[in-house]
């Protein structure tokens, strides 16, 4: 099947699907900027977006499911102070975006001094700017035929039934999404996005005498379905197969306060949930995080430094433009131990007078922005992973966590090891079934002993909640290891 991939400017393409075939254009979008721009109001903006997805799942040897979906509308926003009014339509006709900024309009709550609309040309706008390009313009779901999706998840499913006959059930989906963006922005900027989105996820299970176990793996990115080569297929299942059948020999978790090393690459979704949230600009403005107020501080040992970084080409979490229209960038928030900032949005950075980060992002048209993590890691130290290991006298090796929780107030959180092993004598010896990791955020920064030089990121599975809204991330450490904490297991 040949896929061709879209070489043009996002602006231009984004007006034409969003704004001309309902009867808008520049003209009528900053009109309706200026309506909303009273004296009152700080700050407003236009968020229109169209996208397609679909989703096709296995189950039992057959494709089951398959579904797909068109959605698109704008967002309207005005902003007062702390105050933001907000209304959307999935009717993008001149009429329905009146409609929804006279709703916004109402908000009448009185803010600081008004920010004036910039008159110029979006030509003018653009002039020297460099587009920014981290992933290709093409939409996935033209990648390959129904035949061919359909093909490649009955690939995995027999790619892990032939790992071992011990493979009952396999459960694999595929999925993707192309969203158009366009932001129309209250200081006269238009900013506009093309962003592709495809992941594939499996669950194997494995049964042995009447004892079953699962195993689960995947990834994605900002790519197109031919990024899921049969190489890339077998690490997926065989990563998949070895955690259900290691699980299958597991013994009992011991529990207790022991050193713990976590591996690299996925285990950092520990950082982004006990440490990333609570860095989060609207939580420190309001004084409800365990590091608000910290800047400057000690928050973590030496040698620990922590970046969000949405510009890694290709990656899950990362977007050439935020929701705001921000240009993503790499801020470094732990360096060396020390809180140097917070992820920022605009009305957060405008109220704590912090600069902005480019980490405003949003579900959809039908959500408010909020300030959130895009790809979150901590960068290398200089200890190999086999010298980790080694230092070691009796501990816990977590390769591989389910998931957790956090309360971000205070950064206690509860993590599930989805694979880990015993450390006895520096070396890694039983696998181990049932840890939990119970533990403060900040607390486990400063528990830090060893940072590894194996740095890696996840595969691309990330998807992180927050207000209800869902938005694909990433996350990635080196291996660690953190002495004195909290395991849960067996007693």
């Amino acid at each position: 099947m040949n896929v061709k991939t879209l070489d043009f400017c996002p602006l231009n393409t984004t007006k034409a699907r969003l704004l001309a075939p309902y009867g808008l254009d520049e003209t009528a979008v900053q009109r309706t900027l200026a309506e909303l721009m009273t004296p009152c109001i700080d700050y407003a903006d236009l968020y229109f977006q169209t996208s397609r997805s679909e989703a096709w799942s296995l189950e039992e040897g057959m494709v089951k499911s398959g579904s797909f979906s068109i959605d698109q509308g704008v967002g309207v926003r005005a902003v007062s102070g702390a105050r933001s009014a907000f209304a959307y339509s999935n009717d993008l006709s001149p009429t329905a975006l009146h409609q929804a900024a006279q709703t916004v309009r109402a908000i009448g709550a009185r803010g600081g001094p008004p920010v004036q609309i910039n008159a110029r040309s979006v030509k003018d706008q653009k002039r020297g700017h460099r587009r920014r390009d981290l992933y290709q313009n093409t939409d996935p779901l033209d990648s390959l035929a129904a035949s061919a999706k359909v093909a490649l998840l009955e690939r995995i499913e027999h790619m892990a039934r032939a790992r071992d006959p011990r493979i009952i059930q396999v459960i694999a989906s595929l999925s993707g999404a192309y969203d158009l963006v366009l932001i129309a922005r209250g200081d006269g900027k238009l900013v506009a996005d093309a962003r592709p989105l495809v992941r594939v996820s499996m669950t194997v299970i494995a049964e042995q005498n009447g004892r079953r176990e699962t195993g689960s793996a995947g990834g994605g990115g900002r790519f197109d379905y031919r990024y899921f080569s049969e190489a890339v297929l077998a690490r997926y299942v065989d990563e998949a197969v070895n955690i259900a059948l290691t699980n299958l020999e597991a013994q009992p978790a011991p529990a207790g306060r022991m050193t713990v090393v976590l591996g690299p690459g996925w285990p950092g979704i520990l950082l982004h949930e006990a440490v990333g949230h609570g860095l989060e600009g609207d939580f420190n403005r309001k004084g409800s995080s365990a590091f608000s107020g910290r800047i400057g501080q000690r928050v973590a040992a030496k040698g620990v430094t922590v970046v969000d970084d949405g510009t890694l080409p290709k990656r899950r979490g990362s977007l050439n433009v935020d929701d705001e229209g921000t240009p993503t960038q790499c801020t470094t928030l732990i360096e060396d131990g020390i809180l140097t900032g917070y992820l920022q949005d605009m009305l957060n950075a405008r109220l704590m007078k912090m600069p902005l980060t480019g980490n405003a992002r949003r579900e959809s048209y039908c959500a408010l922005p909020l300030p959130r993590m895009t790809n979150t890691y901590m960068l290398n130290g200089d200890q190999s992973p086999e010298e980790i290991i080694a230092s070691v006298k009796d501990g816990l090796y977590a390769v591989n966590f389910d998931g957790g929780q956090v309360d971000i107030t205070n950064g206690q959180f509860v993590f599930s090891a989805a694979l880990a092993y015993r450390i006895e004598n520096g070396k890694v010896t039983v696998p181990v079934k049932g840890a939990t990791l119970t533990g403060s955020g900040p607390e486990a920064l400063k528990r830090i002993r060893m940072i590894g030089n194996d740095m890696a990121l996840d595969a691309g599975i990330g998807v992180c909640g927050k207000e209800g809204q869902s938005v694909p991330v990433g996350v990635g450490q080196p291996t660690l290891r953190l002495d004195d904490m909290i395991v849960g297991g067996t007693l």
